[in-house]
């Protein structure tokens, strides 16, 4: 299965330079309002098939990029070039090149990183902000240290160590990548063998695997989180949707947890049977969130969430 046969309306595929790269974008809908949508690891822009349809019918020109080191974007090689600055620059380059009047960013797992920084940075100005199961960074920094959110990042640390990441997740076809959407799904039936196929494909990609653990060895070992962290997190203004699986392994929800001093106007709702592939795992659920908000009604909270 190709790409290109994904059942989405009006869908096309777009080359656009930006910050001296060149972005493979998927593009749905049209006119000046952008609905900018960065995927997270280990994924590539079909992690936004279940809502680049919904934010195309509400108006918006949807545009899900491979971002760098992804699918058919460039791959520089080097860690230095996925420092998280550079990865903000990235953003602004989309943006620019989109030539959008209005811009709403919509961002999962490292796509959030990107998304939380470059809206407290102010790169460009936004909108509004939607982010799912990757919490603020200042308001999560004191659970990161502690023993049992550590556990759960073991992953980040091995991400440090040269080749070997790559050599173990490009085994046996990247057998991992499907394991890892499967085994942490609570809906696995959402990722039939055709998508888990694509997330393989596109991780095997020459160079992907070393481009995709290269955003963690840059933030890590590279200081980028160290840089922003000296930065600080002054109060963010740009109206924010958080919304979080609470089944992810990866992440505790209380990495999620004390936000609101840190967002002046923050709608935060979480999924109870929704896991770190949030918005995959359950797309109806956050699709009428994402409506709702969108709409400026009010944003339906999931069965048994509190």
């Amino acid at each position: 299965m190709k790409d290109s046969s994904l059942e989405i309306d009006g869908l096309t595929h777009l080359k656009v330079r930006a910050n001296g790269l060149n972005f493979h974008v998927a593009e749905c809908g049209a006119g000046d309002r952008l609905a900018l949508c960065l995927h997270g690891f280990p994924e590539y822009w079909i992690s936004w098939r279940h809502q680049m349809p919904l934010l195309a019918e509400l108006g918006w020109r949807v545009w899900a990029p491979d971002l760098r080191g992804y699918g058919e974007t460039d791959k520089p090689a080097a860690v230095a070039d996925y420092a998280i600055e550079t990865l903000m620059d990235d953003v602004a380059g989309l943006i620019d090149a989109s030539g959008a009047k209005e811009v709403l960013l919509v961002a999962h797992d490292w796509g959030g990183i990107i998304a939380w920084y470059f809206a407290l940075r102010k790169i460009r100005p936004l909108t509004r902000l939607v982010v799912m199961n990757l919490p603020h960074p200042g308001a999560a920094a004191p659970v990161f240290r502690q023993p049992r959110q550590l556990l759960k990042s073991w992953y980040a640390f091995f991400f440090q160590l040269p080749v070997l990441p790559e050599k173990l997740i490009g085994a046996r076809g990247a057998g991992v990548v499907g394991q890892g959407f499967v085994g942490m799904a609570c809906h696995p039936e959402r990722f039939p063998e055709e998508i888990l196929h694509l997330y393989r494909q596109s991780a095997l990609r020459p160079g992907a695997l070393t481009g995709m653990i290269n955003y963690y060895r840059a933030f890590l070992r590279g200081r980028g989180q160290r840089r922003q962290h000296a930065l600080g997190y002054p109060v963010l203004e740009v109206p924010t949707l958080f919304l979080w699986g609470e089944q992810d392994r990866a992440l505790s929800r209380a990495t999620s947890e004390g936000t609101e001093p840190f967002v002046r106007n923050l709608t935060q709702r979480y999924l109870p049977n929704a896991s770190h592939w949030v918005q995959q795992d359950e797309p109806e659920i956050v699709n009428a969130m994402l409506r709702a908000w969108l709409q400026d009604e009010p944003v339906p909270r999931a069965d048994g969430a509190h």
